[in-house]
Parts: C-alpha cells; structure tokens; sequence
C-alpha cells in the first residue's frame, strides 16, 4: 500500500511539473489556447452587464434602408445630406464611419458632361452657362467633404496587402527606439481616404482586426497600429479621443530586459486604458447585439428618427445588412454586427470597463499551479474515495472562486492550465485506484454476474461489503411471472419456433424487471421469479416490484402486436407479487450454486400467481405489499385463506399511479368498491344487485362473474318442507 501512495505522489508531482512547460513557453498545447478561449467566453458571458447603453447611437445602414434609398454604395451627395441632418436637425455630439471613402464618386456623370463642354459643346454658351450652374451640385466628393468640415467627424481606415490608396490622418507619436521594439499591430499597406476627405476630416481610425483568435472569435481589438515607425489609432479611440479634443496619447511601459520594454497602458485625456503587450484591449462587452440604440440610416435622411434619442449622442455609422459583411463572431453571440464591436470599445473606455490582462499574470499563474498540483499530489493518495472527491471539489471551487474574484476586480487571470491539471490529477488517481481495485471487483462481478443486472454490480463495486452470500434474512419482495395457457399454445408450435418465441418473451420481460431494479431469480419454464431488495438493500423494493409489474402489462401489448407480425400467438401473462421477511443468499450444492430466495413469504407470492385467473386479473399482491407502497391505486380482490396459512390473505389489485388511471375506470371501481362493501357486510341481496348492475356494463370481467355466481348459491331458496 505504501508502495502505491509513493507512485501516485511522484507521478502526481510530475504531472505538475509538465503543466508549467507551456505557461513558460517551453511546450505548446494548442488545445489548451483553444481551452483558455472557452473559459474566457464563459466568464465573461457569466457577467455581462447588460442594458442598453444610451451614450453611442448606431446609425444603421441596414436593408431597410437600402430598400428605400438604394444599393450600397450610396453617392456621397447621400452621405453629405446624413452628415447634415445628423449634426443640424438631431444635434449629435461626434460621428464615427465605420467605413472608408478612398475611390472618388463619379456616379453623378459630371465627368461625362465635363468632356461634352470640352468637346462638341465647347462654344454653346447656353451648356456652359447650365454646366457652371449645376457643377457644385454634381460635386460629390466636395459636398462630402464640405459637410464633414469644422465638425466632429471621425472617418475610418483600412489594412490592404502592400498597396497605400489615400491619405492617412496625422499619426498619433512617432516611435522612439525602445517603442519600435514593443509587438505592436503592423500595417504593411492601406486604403485610406481621399485626401479631400480626409483633410476636411476631424480624425480617422483604423476598423480592421488582424488579431482574430483561431476561432475566428473577436476577443480583442488593436488600439494602435504601426505603420512603418508611427503609430495610429483605431476608429473607436480616435472616436474617445474626439470627445476629449484629441488629446496627445502617451504610452506606459514596463522594464522586460535586455533594454526592451513590455507596453501595459495607454494614457489619453485622463484615461487611463489597460492593454496587452501589442496594444490590443480585450472588448467590454454588455451583452448580445442590441445593447445600444440603433436608428435605421433611411430615417434619418427622412427626418423620422427620435431627436431624443440622437440630441448629444455619439453616433457610429455602420450596417448590419448581411450583404454588406460586416457581422463578426464574438464570445456573446455567434453573429454579432461589426459595428457594435466598436460601440462596445468605446463604451468601455469610457466607463473604464476595459478588463487588464497584465504581463505578471504568467506568474500568478504558475504560483497557482504549483499550489494546486501539491495539495492534490500529496493528499490525495492519503484518502478514500469519497473524501478524495471532497478534496478535488474543494480545489476546483477555490481556483474559480478566486479567479472569478479577480475578474471582479478587473482581471483576466488564466484558467484553463489549472481546471486541466486539476482534471488530470483527478483522472490519474481515480485510474489508479480503479486499476488497484480491479482485482477485487471483477472477483465480485464473476460471483453476481450471473444473478442481478450489470448496473447493480456497479453499485455493489461502489458500496463494498459481502452482501449476505453467506445468507440472511431480509424484508424483500418477490414477484413470479406465468404465460396464461401456455401448455397449449406450446403444443400448436414448433420446439425452434417456440424457442424463439419465449426468448424475445423473456427479454422484454427482464428488461422491464432490470429497469426497476429487480433481479432476475430463473426462468423456470415458462415462469419468471424475480426479487427486489437484495444484493443492494432497496427501501423501495414493494414500490419497484408493482411499478415493474405494471409495466410488464403494458410492455405486453407491444409484445403482442411483435408477435402478430411474426404469426405468433398472442400472449397474456398472470403476475403475483408479496412482500415480507425472506431468506436470501448463495445456495445450492458443492455442484450449482445459486443467489436465491427462500422462505414463507416466497411461497405466498407464487400462489397468488395462481389467482389472477381465478379472478381474472393480470396482477395479484398481498395485504403486505400493499401496505409497503405509495402512491399506487389498488382494487380490493377478496379475502383468501392460501395452502399452508391458516390466516385468510387480502389480495389486491394495481391500477395504476394515482393520478394516471383513466376516469372511466376510477367510475367502475367506485361502484365496485360499493358492492363489495355490501358483500363484506352481509347485504347479500344489496351486493347481488349491485353486481348485477356491473355485469351489464361489463359482461365479460371474470371478477364481476365470480362474485355474481357465489351470491347465486348462497341465495337459492332452501327447499320447502
């Protein structure tokens, strides 16, 4: 034993050892990222703040409003009458365009008109004069941008592969040399704005996110970006930076060695917002799309939309329309509008919600590691299963419980390498002790195998003990099992057909008995004994036994509608089951020996097999079994004296649950109860009315025959003299 606990330990320990290779970088465990991811997702679905933020405004191009308006793209003479209307008749505070303007817009034909006045209309003053006249309208671009000038108007930007199109906003610091050295996002090409757009711009702001995880999942979004050695923002900091008149941003670095720094915070405006070490911020999300306002585009062009709800708002243009794909996958919902990825950011800025994942968590980490991996290494070995289960449970709820409150604080500390090594260990020692244990169990799996159903001897392997194979008496309940007329129906088939018959018979039948864990005694013949209560004690055994019974009834109407398909006669069975003391264990001779029951209390159950065709019913139990349920509607059968008892036996019949048998036949059994009370009592002449009543209602129950046929004799007239 000692020899065992030492394996476990020194396993144990390098289990441990093994999980901080990936922490420190030395092994990599993709699925552990892909595991990281999950419990991350789960968190922060766990705790989403939820509501609607009424701050930032989405101003959705949706496919309403290219119904009315039109396909995308729309000409910017559009784009410059929205810009209008926002900022003059809805008065908003900062617009942002989750979208880049880099191609000029000559849908309005201006162009061709140009060439005509250049051209063959080169002396007609009347076109000239015309074309001067409408130049300023059919100036797209310039409206445009005559509408963004001396407003709060943030554009954004886009990566490309090495093309540069357009012209980028001033950036935002240029590089020192220690700053080139930290991971920031690279932007090797762009398609940015017009420069006409662009100059008459506020700002602009990078809306790619080259940091997808492997998943495709937005987890987190550059902040800046790199652009040969300057540094750019992205579409929702320029945007919070906007609110606060663009103030310079300043970056917070720790020492990391070698002379090279790790980037931890951006400061802007007095905010202060934590990132990682390629200046990416993990995205606050409130909850599922929706957790801000949207206003349809085409409402706005139409003056319908709520000024209350615009009035001071910072407002995004973007689209959810699916043909414009802009829907990402995100942790709170699987198809989730681009544009609110950004709401979310600068929401979050803003109320300074932005989670920090700090470099010093690889740390935390092992530390959390090392203390997880000894406790369960050196205590585990010492204790029972069950105190073993205790042990890890209590681990596994510290680790969330500390790394949920962290979170609360505000941090993003790893979970996954400690939930897997605590499931490891767990794993390894459970293994070990089933393996250790084997010998034992299948010792008991051989011994009662043959006598009760897999799943019991799982139990048993679980509870332990010798479970009485020596013998003992127990309060059980035995339940025998009889095909009604089956010499007969035997005789008109052939011995392989009858074969067959009776095994597809007994498996539906033994199935049942298992499934309310019953254990199968034998078959004998045609007959089945099964008990309840034994080699696990079962509290319930009366309860099961009629619950089984009840079902082997109803089972034999899908078994009879089986064997009409294969030309097989119809089967009925009669059923009888008692309750009470009972002798059970390993019986038999040095030869065959057999888990078996004995006793008085087994002998009563078989007669009364016997009666259920006496009184026509398919199931009879005693007084005793009765009185050991609940819940289990019975009928009163009769009193009966039984060979070998000197005491007459109440037997009954199962209904059913209370609760489930039909109205019908709750009607039936209130007129029968009736006339058995008058028959009990001795109002013969009243009981044989009553039961006379009953058997025109139904001619054919055999039990209604029988107390009709005893209440004849014993009132036929004497005869006279």
């Amino acid at each position: 034993m000692r020899s065992h606990k030492g394996v476990r330990i020194t396993v144990s320990l390098l289990l441990t050892a093994l999980s901080l290779l990936p922490v420190a970088g030395l092994l990599s465990l993709p699925f552990l990222s892909r595991l990281e991811n999950l419990t991350y997702d789960a968190r922060l679905r766990a705790t989403l703040e939820g509501g609607v933020d009424q701050r930032v405004v989405i101003v959705d191009i949706d496919e309403r409003s290219l119904g009315a308006e039109g396909h995308w793209p729309w000409g910017r003479d559009r784009l410059a009458r929205l810009v209008d209307t926002l900022f003059e008749r809805y008065g908003i505070g900062l617009l942002g365009f989750d979208m880049v303007f880099a191609e000029p817009d000559d849908r309005s034909g201006l162009q061709t008109l140009e060439r005509l006045a250049r051209g063959p209309l080169a002396q007609d003053r009347d076109y000239l004069a015309e074309l001067a006249r409408v130049r300023p309208r059919l100036q797209y671009d310039r409206l445009f941008a005559d509408s963004l000038r001396d407003r709060d108007v943030i554009l954004g930007f886009s990566a490309s592969n090495n093309s540069r199109i357009g012209r980028l906003p001033p950036p935002l610091r240029h590089l020192g040399e220690a700053e080139r050295r930290i991971p920031f996002a690279l932007v090797q090409g762009y398609n940015a704005n017009l420069p006409e757009l662009q100059a008459a711009a506020y700002g602009a702001g990078y809306f790619d996110n080259p940091f997808v995880d492997e998943d495709g999942v937005f987890r987190r979004v550059p902040l800046v970006y790199r652009i040969g050695d300057d540094l750019y923002e992205s579409l929702s900091l320029a945007m919070v930076r906007g609110l606060y008149g663009q103030p310079p941003l300043e970056l917070e670095t720790a020492p990391a060695g070698d002379g090279d720094v790790t980037l931890e915070w951006l400061r802007t405006g007095g905010l202060r917002i934590p990132v990682d070490g390629q200046g990416a911020a993990l995205v606050p999300y409130r909850g599922g799309s929706g957790s801000f306002r949207y206003v349809s585009a085409t409402d706005v062009l139409r003056g319908k939309a709520d000024p209350a709800v615009l009035e001071g708002a910072i407002v995004l243009v973007g689209t959810t329309a699916p043909g414009l794909l802009d829907m990402r996958a995100t942790p709170v919902q699987s198809v989730f509008p681009g544009v609110e990825i950004h709401a979310n950011l600068i929401a979050g800025i803003l109320d300074m919600r932005i989670m920090q994942h700090p470099a010093y968590t690889q740390g935390a980490e092992i530390v959390a590691l090392v203390i997880i991996g000894l406790v369960l290494s050196l205590l585990l070995p010492l204790l029972s299963p069950l105190w073993g289960g205790v042990l890890s449970l209590a681990v596994l709820s510290a680790a969330l419980g500390a790394n949920l409150y962290f979170w609360e604080q505000g941090f993003v500390l790893p979970l996954a390498s400690q939930l897997l090594l605590i499931l490891t260990l767990v794993l390894f020692h459970n293994a070990y002790g089933f393996f250790v244990e084997a010998q034992g169990k299948q010792r008991l799996g051989r011994m009662f195998g043959q006598y009760v159903p897999p799943e019991i001897v799982t139990e048993m392997n679980e509870e332990g003990g010798d479970f009485g194979i020596g013998g003992e008496s127990r309060e059980m309940t035995v339940l025998f099992s009889d095909v009604v007329s089956f010499t007969a129906m035997s005789e008109k088939l052939e011995p392989d057909e009858l074969t067959r018959l009776m095994n597809a018979y007994f498996t539906h039948m033994t199935e049942v008995i298992q499934g309310r864990r019953g254990t199968i005694d034998k078959y004998i013949g045609d007959a089945i004994m099964a008990f309840w209560g034994a080699p696990l004690s079962d509290e319930l055994h009366a309860q099961h036994a009629v619950l089984a019974a009840l079902e082997m009834v109803a089972r034999m109407e899908r078994v009879r509608e089986e064997f009409k398909t294969r030309g097989w006669p119809p089967l009925r069975n009669g059923i009888g089951i008692n309750t009470g003391l009972m002798n059970v264990g390993n019986m038999g001779s040095r030869f065959r020996m057999a888990y078996t029951v004995l006793g008085d209390a087994v002998n009563l159950g078989a007669r009364l097999e016997g009666q259920t065709r006496v009184y026509g019913v398919d199931i009879v139990v005693s007084e005793f079994t009765r009185a050991a349920t609940e819940g289990i509607l019975y009928r009163e059968l009769d009193r009966v004296r039984v060979k070998g008892k000197e005491q007459k036996v109440t037997i009954y019949e199962p209904l059913g649950l209370e609760g489930q048998v039909r109205k019908s036949e709750l009607e039936h059994m209130a007129r029968y109860n009736e006339a058995l009370a008058a028959y009990q009592e001795g109002e013969w002449r009243r009981a044989q009315k009553l039961f006379a009543v009953l058997l025109e209602l139904e001619p054919d129950r055999k039990l209604y025959q029988l107390y009709a046929e005893r209440l004849a004799r014993w009132l036929v007239p004497k005869p006279a003299g």
